[in-house]
């Protein structure tokens, strides 16, 4: 029992740590406006990840296990960036796609915080922090996981 707990707690953590930043801006991150003008216009949480680069517990946020059809917009702009129809089950508690809906609205960065390397997943308009993508997705669907905080998007549902 105690062996299974202390597994879950070690899976917990390296589980939050694979989608985490908290580098804060780096000079690869430039913001399309100051911090204290998107503290106006983001709610607290909004602001705590796409301006802080922060994360959200693994499943417990808004769609990791949202199964509706429409598509994920920016929730600082609106733009849509990701569709349901390439959204999958990654088993990691956020809410993942095998890609973007418009490359070119994305911008992937390097992230060097807790002493790994990783791809940082950004708003491209905006330097807004969104999550990170890995090469770990579906191999039939392009290989690629992007993992994203549901606090940095917005769920529009098809009509």
């Amino acid at each position: 029992m105690k062996r299974s707990i202390l597994a879950l707690i070690a899976f917990s953590v390296l589980t939050a740590l694979g989608c985490q930043n908290t580098n804060g801006q780096d000079a690869k991150r430039k913001l399309s406006k100051p911090a204290a003008e998107w503290k106006k216009t983001l709610t607290p949480n909004q602001y705590h990840i796409m301006v802080e680069s922060s994360t959200e517990p693994p499943y417990h946020n808004e769609y990791w296990d949202n199964h509706e059809k429409g598509v994920y917009v920016s929730a600082a702009t609106g733009e849509i960036l990701f569709s349901s129809d390439d959204k999958f089950d990654s088993g990691t508690g956020w809410p993942s796609f095998v890609k973007p809906v418009d490359p070119k609205k994305v911008a992937i960065v390097t992230d060097n915080s807790y002493g790994m390397s990783r791809d940082e997943v950004i708003e491209k308009s905006t330097g807004l922090h969104l999550g990170h993508v890995f090469d770990d997705g579906p191999a039939d669907r392009g290989g690629k996981r992007y993992c994203m905080n549901s606090g940095a998007l917005k769920f529009i549902k098809k009509p």
